[in-house]
């Protein structure tokens, strides 16, 4: 079974690749999300058939979302790409999607799942606060847009699922929170090499750790801390959701496959000392795949 497993991870076809056009729409948003959220990637195919290309679909929603603050020079830019989206997704809403592969698949998933315009609009928003190259002031700040983006995924995702719950719910938002603040961490070397830091404030003050620190890729004992104290945060996020499991159905749990990841790297950044530039950090755990088949078979997240 594990085998067999690892063999469907590998394979080039995607759900849903059938001829024509909505073929090729539903096989780009499968490509883009396995270029740019791999680890989403692999978690989607282990969702239910009926709510693998939804979630594609998501997902690639999310991927082009995320994407506009680093491919754009001026903020104007940004916000011309991010009412674009708005646009898009009121055209959608109205049932006249653009010609556009991952606008072609939203608009399938929406029709198909009845999704909550309210959380694909809150992550147009956030991700469009964003835009300012500002640190985060505290740890509730970055939880704040963790829950408004990755926390909003995860309650699309059990839509797909028809997933309605309020303890499904709680757990998501959580996971979401844990994967924002994950995510803030493994960005920290690439924002570092463009002399950008978002880390909160309030923790790099309290030890004593600078923006310059991490530019250079300091290993000091304050940085470790620094890192440290917010990777505790996540690992709260996910053992706060992990105390729902009892109550939430076993049929959200496929939505919840992120969490699998997310433990890798947090025991990974462990491993090294809370050293946030360690290159074993920088590379992909190859284990992935069979730990979300483990963790699928046990029905656990």
């Amino acid at each position: 079974m594990a085998v067999r497993a690892m063999l469907r991870f590998q394979s080039p076809v995607y759900p849903g690749n059938s001829r024509g056009k909505s073929g090729k729409a539903a096989s780009y948003c499968a490509e883009l999300v396995r270029k740019r959220d791999y680890e989403g990637f692999l978690c989607t195919l282990l969702l239910p058939p009926e709510s693998q290309n939804s979630v594609l679909a998501l997902r690639a929603f999310n991927v082009e979302l995320s994407q506009v603050k680093d491919s754009v020079s001026q903020k104007n830019l940004g916000l011309m790409r991010m009412q674009f989206w708005r646009d898009i997704l009121q055209d959608i809403y109205q049932e006249n999607p653009p010609h556009h592969p991952v606008a072609l698949e939203l608009a399938k998933a929406v029709q198909r799942h009845k999704l909550t315009k309210r959380w694909l609009t809150r992550i147009i928003d956030d991700r469009e606060k964003n835009l300012d190259d500002r640190a985060y002031r505290n740890i509730k700040e970055m939880e704040t847009y963790a829950e408004n983006t990755q926390s909003s995924l995860l309650y699309l995702t059990l839509e797909t699922l028809d997933v309605k719950d309020v303890h499904a719910d709680h757990a998501a938002s959580h996971i979401g929170k844990a994967q924002g603040i994950v995510t803030c961490l493994r960005a920290v070397p690439f924002h570092s090499s463009r002399r950008q830091v978002f880390l909160p404030v309030d923790i790099c003050i309290l030890h004593g750790a600078s923006q310059e620190d991490f530019i250079r890729g300091s290993q000091e004992r304050n940085v470790k801390d620094v890192v440290y104290d917010i990777a505790s945060q996540a690992y709260v996020h996910l053992e706060h959701a992990r105390s729902f499991q009892r109550k939430v159905s076993e049929k959200a749990f496929p939505a919840f496959n992120i969490t699998v990841p997310l433990d890798s790297y947090l025991k990974r950044l462990r491993k090294a000392d809370f050293n946030i530039f360690h290159p074993r950090l920088q590379r992909r755990d190859p284990w992935i795949p069979l730990s979300l088949y483990m963790r699928s078979w046990r029905k656990t997240y």
